[in-house]
């Protein structure tokens, strides 16, 4: 059972959900610029340092979830989970998706939103949406520091990858 649920619905045309993860306390002036005019943020965990989640919250509402670096006092409160639900859809946040407990396609989700791997990914399977917004933090390897946007229109969510700093 996700550790939180925030519900939400606007009435325009589109609703746009910027997803961010694995800023591993480093919150890049392009990954701010790159989610300003969101209806909502999604953070799939790694955040490492508490004043990102306020700075996030003063562009749009904040769904976050703890992620495996995230084990300071201050991210206790923070859930390993979360659901979202928003233009009649629903979302599943988690950090790590290998640690994935439930099925879902059964239980009527429409995407997954992870993080941990720092490898941005999008795939669809049994009609779900597997998103992985890749790494917005500290580069890891050689791969390229990127945030995503969830465009959701008429009940179909298109997801965009964007990359702020190439390899």
């Amino acid at each position: 059972m996700p550790g939180i649920s925030f519900f939400m619905a606007l009435k325009t045309s589109e609703i746009v959900i910027g997803v961010i993860s694995d800023t591993h306390a480093l919150l890049r002036p392009e990954a701010l610029e790159a989610l300003r005019g969101c209806d909502f943020i999604i953070h799939a965990g790694d955040i490492g340092d508490p004043p990102i989640i306020p700075a996030l919250r003063k562009i749009a509402p904040l769904t976050v979830v703890r992620g495996n670096i995230d084990t300071e006092p201050w991210a206790k409160e923070l859930p390993e989970d979360a659901v979202l639900q928003v233009g009649g859809l629903k979302f599943y946040v988690i950090h790590n998706l290998k640690e994935l407990k439930l099925d879902p396609a059964a239980e009527g989700y429409s995407a997954v939103i992870s993080g941990h791997s720092h490898v941005p990914k999008q795939e669809t399977t049994k009609g779900v949406l597997y998103f992985n917004p890749g790494s917005a933090g500290r580069r890891r390897f050689r791969l390229p520091i990127t945030v995503g946007r969830l465009r959701i229109r008429d009940g179909t969510i298109n997801p965009e990858l964007v990359t702020l700093l190439s390899k």
